[in-house]
């Protein structure tokens, strides 16, 4: 492995039962705007150019190591569970050989960014042989103090549970991620003891024991929103409307208007164009990008789509993975699109779906229109060419291709290829049997007359 002071490895901890949580799904996998915990940490730390990166696991480790395939990620067990400094130590095989910056953190506090962690690099270039991430909480709880000198000096770092009642009285409080090199973090480490009233090897111990063999300690102070830790829904819930706010303020910075931002959900990744008007109660599920001066009416939800400028969708449109609509189309109330493509300037305006279909340029698709893709075993596609009329209340039954300007009547079921500038109408024989409704009323009021007699 590479060398050097400049030179980064990063230990996550997520070992823990994750018992608060109440599910089967390991904790650091539970998402936050549609991306796991774990991965908006280790997103983050891609900007500091990791020379590797260990995840602690115990229990469910099977459900991490699957969720990290395909990341340049090593899983590491712990087993047993006998505490914070013991899990990191499970790192030091993975990382034998290399010479750098060992990061300790924990993976249930996922939004840590890398300009903090650059921050306790810099400290440590400054003399320091540990540095420590420290905040001050509105309300410090049961988390572990940090004692220091107003320069940041660490004098001593001590568990809640183990700490007098003038210690418990300080405010600074210890977030659990720290830094060292290599070269102290793994000596450090091994030389924690379990001597406390948990019986447990606790992490900020390897703070206490430089300060004991006389190494300089330091802690670098963030907000309290940046390493909130999640250790239950309602803290998931916490820290998801705390994203969604920071987002909708950066949507609104952007270019976008929010007629109502709080009622606006974003994913991860959601991508908005200038000029962009977003009304209330809109969810944007992962992968969505929608270009400039496009409208995203209320009551709407987007997934997997791609809308062009000009766009307007909703209200209560529905567009699935695959949707893309271009230029200038619309699709309003009640339609739905999956993998299903738009044409520049077509119109969807209600009740509709669109599967696995092409609507070219111009076209309108009348309400009550259905794409019937798929037979119980396989999917079909359907071809709709540049300004064909499709008749309300149409089933066009795939595969099949409509033509270029063609017509299809309100009420048919197409299973056969339309030419281009054709006609196409399917329907029953109409029937019409004069003043039979007026004998039959007559008939059916005598008959309820009678039974009452």
């Amino acid at each position: 492995m590479k060398r050097g002071m400049n030179e980064i490895a990063a230990i996550i901890l997520a070992a823990g039962k994750g018992t608060r949580m109440k599910s089967d799904l390991h904790k650091v996998l539970h998402p936050i705007a549609g991306k796991p915990m774990l991965f908006h940490l280790l997103d983050s730390f891609a900007e500091l150019s990791l020379v590797h990166t260990v995840v602690v696991a115990g229990d469910r480790h099977e459900q991490l190591r699957e969720a990290l395939t395909g990341r340049d990620v090593t899983v590491a067990l712990q087993e047993p569970q006998l505490g914070t400094a013991h899990a990191a130590l499970q790192a030091k095989d993975p990382l034998a050989g290399f010479s750098g910056l060992v990061m300790v953190c924990f993976g249930d506090c996922p939004m840590v960014q890398a300009e903090t962690v650059q921050r306790l690099v810099t400290a440590l270039e400054g003399g320091a042989k540990v540095a420590v991430l420290g905040f001050r909480p509105a309300d410090p709880l049961a988390y572990g103090r940090i004692i220091a000198d107003d320069d940041g000096t660490v004098r001593k770092m001590v568990e809640f549970k183990d700490a007098t009642e003038r210690e418990k009285r300080t405010r600074l409080c210890n977030s659990g991620l720290i830094v060292a090199h290599s070269d102290d973090m793994w000596p450090l480490l091994e030389a924690v003891s379990n001597d406390n009233a948990q019986g447990e090897y606790y992490l900020p111990d390897v703070a206490t024991g430089a300060i004991a063999r006389g190494d300089k300690v330091v802690v670098v102070e963030t907000g309290a929103d940046e390493v909130a830790g999640i250790n239950s829904r309602s803290e998931l819930a916490a820290v998801e409307a705390r994203w969604q706010a920071e987002r909708r303020e950066a949507a609104m910075a952007e270019g976008a208007t929010l007629v109502a931002p709080e009622t606006v959900f974003f994913s991860h990744d959601t991508q908005l164009g200038r000029d962009v008007t977003v009304e209330p109660n809109v969810v944007f599920g992962p992968s969505v990008s929608v270009a400039d001066g496009a409208t995203i009416h209320a009551f709407s939800h987007l997934e997997g789509a791609s809308v062009g400028s000009g766009c307007s969708v909703g209200p209560f449109a529905r567009l699935r993975p695959g949707a893309v609509m271009e230029q200038g189309s619309k699709v309003g109330n009640f339609v739905e699109m999956k993998k299903a493509t738009l044409g520049a300037g077509a119109k969807a305006n209600h009740l509709t779906y669109l599967g696995d279909a092409t609507v070219g340029e111009g076209a309108n698709i009348g309400a009550g229109t259905i794409t019937c893709n798929y037979d119980g075993y396989f999917k079909y596609k359907t071809e709709i060419g540049p300004r064909a009329f499709i008749g309300s209340n149409s089933a066009l039954i795939a595969p099949v291709k409509i033509g270029a300007d063609a017509i299809v009547a309100a009420g048919s079921a197409v299973s056969r290829d339309v030419g281009d500038g054709d006609l196409r109408m399917v329907r029953g024989e109409q029937i019409v049997k004069p003043g039979w409704a007026d004998r039959f009323h007559d008939a059916m009021k005598k008959k309820k007359a009678a039974k009452k007699d």
